[in-house]
């Protein structure tokens, strides 16, 4: 078979930039870092904290704001104190909880692309996302 000079050149040059772009994904420094997204149409918006040690992961904490900066925890989706609608509480408390398990994906897999978006809960899930995008931009 003849060889053909140029295919060595274009195929070291791939190597080259798959080379650099493993290299430069993942790549953070170490520290904490935050994040928030964008407001939704109530006004809400996520904010993220991470915490890099050794260029991964190693701490996320996720959580979600109403319009006047109150944090969504067990009182979200209750209205003066006392849960008034049952379904509305319901599927407040489901994006609580799923604040909780987004962080804690995203630390045990190391890739925001594979933390899965729960049913019910995506506004919170795309929070996330852009929240994590702002942090990881200040730690590159």
């Amino acid at each position: 078979m003849k060889s053909c000079p140029g295919m060595f050149l274009f195929m070291g040059g791939l190597l080259v930039l798959f080379s650099i772009g493993g290299c430069a994904k993942g790549a953070y420094r170490d520290g904490t870092y935050t994040g928030t997204s964008s407001l939704d149409d109530t006004g809400a918006y996520g904010e993220v904290s991470l915490t890099v040690a050794d260029g991964k992961i190693r701490q996320c904490r996720f959580l979600t704001r109403q319009k006047d900066g109150t944090i969504k925890d067990e009182h979200y989706g209750k209205v003066n104190g006392e849960i008034s609608n049952q379904d509305f509480y319901d599927k407040a408390q489901l994006a609580v909880r799923a604040m909780e398990r987004y962080a804690a994906q995203y630390v045990e897999v190391q890739d925001l692309k594979k933390v899965d978006a729960i049913s019910g809960a995506t506004i919170a899930y795309e929070q996330f996302i852009e929240a994590v995008e702002e942090a990881l931009e200040k730690a590159r």
